[in-house]
């Protein structure tokens, strides 16, 4: 049994647990971290560690995303948190795009972003192919090695912020202010149950209720040769009609009936284009979408190939070497981004049903803290 009593216990150590750890640890709350695995092994470090503000969807999300950039910047120094590169180039090669970039840049998310010439582009991203006829600059992006960034963020908020964690201690039930974990009794006044793709542990028929899915994708790590500069990170048309900022704009009608007609398999295969660049100048590059309860466990080089087709259709980096690939699963909904339920008055859960945790963690935790607690 832990004899320690906390304001604040938070199941899950994914950026969205440790999120709200954070904002807890803010307000001067003693919070502890339940998490059943050693180390963070799920989406949160099987990403990008992209930093997503240009393209999220119109309202809450881009909001929470533009505070979640913030609070990254904020934390980094003293986390000890590397800055791989900022910025988004978001490269065009259809004519089809060039419409859905002009009405982006005419909403309020637009603001700081420009219309760039292949030559103005390529002073950033020099490997640009010679078709792309057009990029979305934004400055608004920061970009993390979220392998290490996930692991330094907890041992901040541990070695400078007090929060305690409970490693490989599974949560079997939670009666406030009593949580019955596989290490004894846990007490803390309130809760928040961050539990990612596991959707059957703690309050399943909640959970059930929102009917969820999985989502896997594919990822990959390749080795360019020396020298080869990435100075942003970049998405390709593929992403217009993925991302909902864009997709969701009216003349992105038209690019989506080019691409369904000569991009089915990509549009099928649920492939867009992200590659952002590591210190030690590999580059990360995905990715795909495969939707099920269960997803399969095998990563299809079909799928593969199809991303780096399109990562060779925007880029020129020369001969790239494949040193790593692997799979990610994350929580899905076809009609909502996250979700926060309140089982019980000072218990919440929080999923973020998209790929947009680490873009949009901090903003959602700090608002569902306040919401508890009060602002």
């Amino acid at each position: 049994m832990n004899d320690e009593r906390y304001d604040l216990a938070v199941v899950g150590a994914g950026i969205v647990g440790l999120a709200h750890a954070l904002m807890a640890a803010r307000r001067g709350m003693k919070a502890v971290v339940i998490d059943r695995d050693a180390g963070a092994n799920g989406a949160s470090v099987r990403n990008f560690g992209f930093v997503t503000v240009t393209g999220q969807q119109a309202g809450d999300c881009w909001r929470r995303a533009v505070r979640s950039r913030d609070v990254w910047a904020e934390i980094a120094g003293p986390a000890g948190i590397e800055v791989t590169h900022r910025g988004l180039a978001v490269a065009a090669r259809y004519g089809e795009s060039l419409p859905v970039l002009e009405a982006f840049l005419e909403t309020a998310m637009g603001e700081g972003c420009a219309l760039q010439t292949l030559d103005e582009a390529r002073k950033t991203v020099p490997g640009l192919r010679d078709d792309v006829r057009a990029v979305l600059w934004s400055p608004h992006e920061l970009r993390v090695e979220s392998r290490a960034a996930i692991p330094q963020l907890a041992a901040y908020l541990e070695r400078d912020l007090g929060v305690a964690f409970l490693r490989q201690t599974q949560v079997h039930g939670i009666a406030l202010p009593a949580i019955d974990t596989s290490a004894g009794t846990v007490r803390a006044q309130a809760a928040v149950v961050c539990p990612g793709e596991d959707f059957l542990s703690l309050y399943p028929e909640r959970i059930a209720a929102y009917g969820l899915t999985r989502c896997k994708l594919h990822m990959m790590r390749l080795k360019p040769p020396a020298g080869a500069a990435l100075g942003a990170a970049v998405m390709s048309d593929l992403g217009l009609v993925r991302y909902l900022g864009y997709a969701e704009l009216p003349e992105a009608a038209a690019l989506k009936a080019r691409l369904e007609r000569e991009r089915a398999d990509a549009l099928k295969a649920g492939v867009h284009l992200i590659v952002v660049q590591s210190s030690d100048g590999s580059l990360v590059v995905g990715d795909s979408h495969h939707y099920g309860w269960t997803p399969e466990p095998f990563a299809s080089e079909a799928v593969d190939r199809l991303i780096l087709d399109e990562f060779d259709n925007v880029l020129d980096m020369g001969a790239c070497e494949i040193t790593e690939r692997w799979t990610g699963l994350y929580a899905s909904a076809s009609e909502r981004l996250m979700l926060v339920d309140a089982p019980e008055d000072k218990v919440r859960i929080v999923i973020v049903t998209s790929g947009t945790g680490a873009s949009t963690a901090f903003g959602i935790a700090e608002e569902v803290i306040e919401g508890m607690f009060g602002a």
